[in-house]
């Protein structure tokens, strides 16, 4: 199993440890209205985890087609950093949560890193998507892509109606 299928596990395990602990349990954001562009950024975040999970675990994008993959990692890069500056500007964040996005950016890095060497090396490939397999790593990933899309609705919601509630 490549390199790259482990980070992409190892960041949707600690961005499920971020939301359940840090904006569930401890921020209880969905029921902030002052958090509600914070729960946007965390929407279109998850949506696109749940599109690059999906989208890496059972095909290799060749040619011309990893600029989908690329521009998945483009748009999480630009709503985490629109994320940091809008979460510091609404609320005090716990120690947890800085402590989990300290090994989210780390793991990002890696992500980009190992994902980008991958992407090089297809991008030399005649135009397509190659099915492949990684095992339980597939299926791990296409859990996780379930999961991202299933929160990236339930957060969105949870925006439209903190919107209301203002």
């Amino acid at each position: 199993m490549p390199l790259y299928v482990y980070a992409l596990i190892a960041h949707g395990v600690l961005g499920f440890l971020d939301v359940v602990i840090n904006h569930e349990w401890l921020s209880k954001l969905p029921s902030r209205p002052e958090c509600v562009a914070e729960e946007r950024l965390h929407s279109a975040r998850e949506f696109l985890f749940a599109a690059l999970f999906a989208s890496l675990a059972w095909f290799e994008w060749h040619g011309t087609f990893v600029w989908w993959i690329a521009a998945l990692f483009a748009g999480e890069l630009l709503v985490s950093a629109c994320d940091v500056v809008v979460e510091g500007d609404v609320r005090a964040l716990p120690a947890s949560e800085r402590f989990l996005h300290l090994f989210l950016f780390m793991n990002l890095g890696i992500m980009v890193t190992l994902t980008g060497q991958a992407l090089v090396g297809w991008h030399a490939l005649p135009t397509g998507l190659a099915p492949v397999s990684h095992g339980w790593g597939s299926w791990v990933l296409t859990a996780m892509a379930l999961g991202a899309l299933g929160w990236a609705l339930r957060d969105g919601l949870a925006a439209v109606r903190l919107r209301h509630a203002m």
